[in-house]
């Protein structure tokens, strides 16, 4: 038996197949104790929006006059800054070859005249980074002297490590790591873009409102990197709702070949439920390789979410599953005001 305060697991254990690994019993999702964590770590990412100018200007400023290692932790704060990369670090040999903004070689980057890169490489569980950024001339010029004179192996970030990035960054702001800088960054995205995306006219129907909302999810889903396969069922799922779209559109036509008055309110009823089928194939075939759940779960304050439902008239089990109503219960009591 230990003490320990600092964690949320109750006990552990050594796993007796894969003996490299710990295993942990944890609080449920919708327990106190885990609310208190969630709100502790979606306040300090908030708390940051009072600090990046400052981080900023003091990234910008080592890039410029600072000695390798300062250029080095700069140049990897802004990358998490703006790119939302994850951290990487030391893994068994046995493992897949997946890196992170710490331990990117000089063979995952592509330098593309005037000012943009190309980044390749093995992210979490093997999802591939496959994204061109156009960065500031300061980054570009940076790293192109990183790596030059590398081999296509070789570290880009030679002089630094997760630890020491973590160790800046907390220099800069008590309790900020790698991983507040992505919490903040998509949260901040997601609250940002659902002020410039949401339909605010007064017919506006609570699909339009959700696939705005979806579209806003997927933006920080493909910051954040949160990728997913084609699923086997996507094709014969989008054919089915064609069949269903050209029944009802047949359906539409037959009416009006009869000229009857009392079929316009039928007409009206078809074209909204056309209207509302044509939306889920766009946002479904849209969102086909994208994960929306993990960025829901672990990176999106959820008072941003339920905020923006009570000022959309939208019931939160639009957007959220059962499950993260009662795991974001905490949240639910946020004023339509609320701002990250």
């Amino acid at each position: 038996m230990i003490h320990n305060d600092e964690v949320t697991w109750l006990c552990g254990w050594n796993d007796t197949i894969n003996t490299k690994d710990w295993k942990y019993v944890q609080f449920g999702a919708t327990s106190s104790i885990k609310a208190e964590s969630d709100i502790n770590k979606y306040e300090k990412a908030r708390k940051l929006k009072t600090a990046v100018d400052a981080i900023r200007r003091d990234y910008f400023k080592k890039m410029k006059s600072g000695t390798v290692l300062e250029q080095q932790l700069a140049v990897t704060t802004y990358l998490v800054d703006k790119l939302a990369l994850r951290a990487g670090g030391e893994k068994d040999e046995d493992l897949a070859d997946t890196v992170g903004v710490c331990t990117l070689r000089a063979g995952h980057l592509d330098f593309l005249p005037p000012n943009t890169l190309k980044l390749d490489f093995l992210g979490k569980d093997s999802i591939r980074y496959l994204q061109e950024h156009e960065v500031d001339p300061l980054v570009y010029n940076a790293l192109q002297k990183f790596c030059k004179g590398k081999s296509p192996e070789s570290d880009i970030f030679d002089q630094i490590d997760p630890g020491k990035v973590n160790k800046h960054l907390q220099s800069l702001m008590p309790g900020l790591t790698i991983k507040v800088f992505r919490t903040y960054n998509a949260s901040y995205t997601l609250n940002k873009l659902l002020k410039e995306t949401t339909p605010t006219e007064k017919n506006a129907t609570v699909a339009a409102k959700k696939a705005a909302y979806d579209v806003a999810n997927k933006e920080v889903a493909v910051l954040c990197n949160h990728q997913k396969g084609v699923s086997k069922a996507h094709d014969a799922q989008m054919e089915k709702l064609q069949e269903k779209k050209k029944a009802m559109e047949k359906e539409i036509s037959a009416l009006r070949k009869e000229k009857d008055d009392k079929n316009k309110k039928k007409i009206a009823t078809l074209r909204e439920r056309h209207a509302k089928l044509e939306l889920q194939m766009k946002v479904k075939d849209e969102l086909k390789t994208v994960s929306l759940g993990t960025s829901k779960i672990n990176y999106l304050d959820p008072r941003i979410t339920v905020a923006w439902c009570k000022l959309h008239e939208v019931p939160p089990p639009t957007v959220y599953t059962r499950a993260l109503v009662e795991k974001f219960n905490w949240a639910m009591e946020v004023e339509p005001t609320f701002d990250f």
